[in-house]
């Protein structure tokens, strides 16, 4: 399994990969990108074999110049590990000459940003024409691929138009062990300040007034003083700092304008928050009838919606255990047995019978 330790897929793969051992798989997960720092490696089963390998992110290398470094790397790799299923949660490296069965899981691309940002002339550049169609070429290679929603693998087909099968599978999260405890009069929200998709920037425009304080958790950019004035900056996380967070915080708030999944919303749900969350079609997939829905360039219904959520008690603990109740259906081991029993259909009938090992039970 491959994975960016940048953003949500870190604590996607984590997750997977460490229920996966959990249940008796051997399991291989190789960093692309920054390596992971150890408050990351913390969140890994120490039975799941982690390889970093350097290698440049596909958005961080558009035109493809580390690709050829990614398939002698990859093959050297296979050949040595030898795996049944080879799980990518990236699209160009399923061009590489990969002899066991190749899965592709979509949680994002840079022409699906770029057309929610409304920021896609950039995308007539050769080098992004050329991740363009690394990412097509990705996809028609894969045995199969994956997509977290139906809003997004329809996107995904839109654009890229891959002709190989699809299925989807949400992300899942585990259970809390103890109690949320959301009776903190303060609003939380996560993300990237310098990622337009985030639109943080109306956040911290919409929370200028409020009574409560609203906090933000993650990477700050050199110009975030200036668009974050009705906001705290709280920098960047560990995975526990913002789940502890997410435990006391009454409200969790996401604008954004883009989520293929939106894995932060899933969390503050499982922890007991009650959602504000814009008006997307993944975001009315998975949480429609139990979080406030907000236009994503709706500034003066974002602050409206705030303030009253946080003077209505009653409807906001309402809703605090309806998105918990939500929560539920997207939990680590139904996700985990999905793609358990997706490896095992693509696995040749002669290798089924050892893999029936790994039983994950919902």
């Amino acid at each position: 399994m491959t994975a960016d330790t940048v953003g949500g897929v870190w604590t996607y793969a984590t997750g997977l990969a460490s229920a996966l051992a959990a249940s008796g798989a051997d399991v291989h997960l190789v960093t692309m990108g920054p390596r992971a720092r150890p408050d990351q490696r913390e969140m890994l089963l120490t039975s799941v074999h982690l390889i970093e390998s350097d290698l440049a992110l596909e958005w961080q290398d558009p035109e493809g110049a580390d690709l050829a470094h990614a398939g002698e790397f990859f093959e050297a790799t296979e050949r040595q590990i030898a795996p049944d299923i080879i799980h990518l949660n990236s699209y160009r490296e399923a061009t590489l000459g990969w002899h066991a069965p190749v899965i592709v899981v979509a949680h994002s691309c840079v022409n699906s940003w770029g057309m929610a940002c409304n920021d896609t002339a950039f995308l007539s550049e050769s080098r992004w024409q050329r991740y363009t169609r690394l990412v097509a070429e990705g996809l028609d290679r894969a045995g199969i691929w994956v997509s977290p929603t139906s809003a997004f693998g329809d996107v995904i087909r839109e654009l890229y138009q891959p002709r190989s099968p699809q299925i989807v599978i949400p992300n899942g999260v585990a259970p809390l062990y103890s109690a949320p405890e959301n009776d903190k009069r303060f609003v939380l929200a996560a993300g990237r300040m310098w990622d337009a998709s985030k639109n943080l920037s109306l956040l911290a425009e919409a929370a200028g007034d409020l009574d409560w304080p609203v906090f933000v958790a993650g990477t700050a950019a050199k110009s975030a003083g200036k668009l974050s004035s009705g906001i705290q900056l709280l920098g960047e996380l560990s995975h526990d700092e913002l789940m502890a967070r997410m435990r006391r915080a009454a409200i969790f708030v996401s604008p954004a304008r883009y989520e293929p999944f939106g894995l932060s919303v899933l969390e503050a749900a499982n922890a007991g928050c009650a959602l504000i969350l814009s008006d997307i079609p993944t975001f009315r997939e998975l949480w429609d009838g139990v979080a406030v829905f907000v236009a994503p360039d709706d500034l003066h219904g974002l602050h409206v919606a705030l303030n009253d959520l946080a003077l209505d008690t009653p409807n906001r603990t309402w809703l605090q255990r309806a998105a918990l109740a939500r929560a539920k259906r997207y939990s680590i081991a139904q996700m985990t047995a999905a793609y358990a029993r997706l490896y095992r259909s693509l696995l040749p009938r002669s290798s089924r019978a050892a893999s029936k090992a790994i039983e994950v039970r919902a």
